[in-house]
């Protein structure tokens, strides 16, 4: 485990302003969707206080939306939790997973092994597998697309290397996760059915698995400091957990969207000064229209609001 040398919240202190909560969105508000579409029926009550719980439900209203939320501050360990017991879609954040079994798991031999596909292979995304179908590509150079550019062919070679979301989903048990259901590749587990419970998680097991593997003991040092340096390097988080935390902060992240508007983000954050990081799930969806659009603000607006809570200025 890392051991900062600082506390989290008094670096959010010093560094979020007052105004936090107030610079939500200006998205046109209205009700909040009047049937979840989460996967579950009920929610552990919420680690907030009543000001911040106010806000997450206004959030939910404001964007039409179903929204989870988890955060713990790793070296306060206060919490965040908003719904964090519900089923949500996990959609493309999984891929962060994919990689950490395979770093777990396989050798440097097995990571630079190159990996052969064909056109057949090729999925609608797939932005870095595409340019190497004549070559093929490594292992750990799939990884790196899966996770940085969420290339959807990538994912679903790792998932063949690992032995399939079967195998996946036992390796995520084997590290204490009881939750997570893994039951497809892309893109069906993109479906994000309500009341389908296959490819889903809750933002406590998906802040407790990255947590497991980025700052915790799962992986050697080595490996856990290349996953790291993907989730930093991860290219299409710009405007949701990122568009969040105060200018240099460090941020190592995944997202994922899917149909009935699915947008999810999960995180570690890393204030300066060797602040305590923060771990973050925000899952969300927009109710029964299974061609709604995500409401993509959503995400960054919860995290301003789950920061300012532990900083403890709510």
């Amino acid at each position: 485990m890392l051991s900062p040398t600082k506390s989290t919240k008094s670096v959010l202190a010093l560094t979020l302003a007052a105004g936090l909560l107030a610079g939500c969105s200006s998205t046109t508000t209205g009700s909040a969707a009047s049937t979840s579409t989460s996967t579950a029926s009920t929610s552990t009550a919420p680690s907030a206080s009543p000001t911040t719980t106010a806000a997450f439900a206004a959030l939910e209203s404001q964007f039409h939306a179903n929204l989870g939320l988890y955060a713990i501050d790793t070296g306060t360990g206060r919490t965040v939790a908003y719904n964090s017991d519900v089923r949500f879609a996990y959609c493309s954040t999984f891929k962060a997973f994919a990689a950490s079994v395979l770093l777990q798991r396989d050798t440097d031999q097995q990571l630079n092994q190159v990996i052969k596909y064909t056109k057949a292979d090729i999925l609608a995304y797939a932005p870095i597998t595409e340019q190497h179908l004549s070559s093929g590509m490594t292992l750990s150079a799939l990884m790196a697309a899966a996770v940085e550019y969420s290339d959807n062919t990538a994912a679903n070679l790792m998932l063949q290397q690992i032995g399939g979301p079967s195998a996946l989903q036992a390796a995520l048990r084997a590290e204490g996760d009881s939750t997570t259901n893994a039951d497809r590749t892309e893109d069906a587990l993109n479906s994000a059915t309500p009341g389908d419970t296959r490819d889903t998680t809750t933002p406590r097991a998906w802040v407790a698995d990255l947590r497991s593997y980025v700052l915790g003991d799962a992986l050697t040092p080595t490996r856990r400091a290349q996953l790291v340096a993907w989730l930093q390097a991860n290219t299409t988080g710009g405007p949701y957990i990122r568009a969040a935390v105060p200018a240099g902060w460090k941020v190592g992240d995944k997202t994922g969207n899917g149909d009935y508007g699915a947008r999810n983000d999960i995180a570690v954050i890393w204030p300066p000064d060797n602040g305590a990081p923060i771990v973050l799930a925000v899952l969300s969806n927009r109710g029964m229209n299974k061609n709604a659009t995500s409401g993509d603000a959503l995400i960054a607006d919860a995290t301003k609001v789950a920061l300012q809570e532990l900083s403890g200025q709510a």
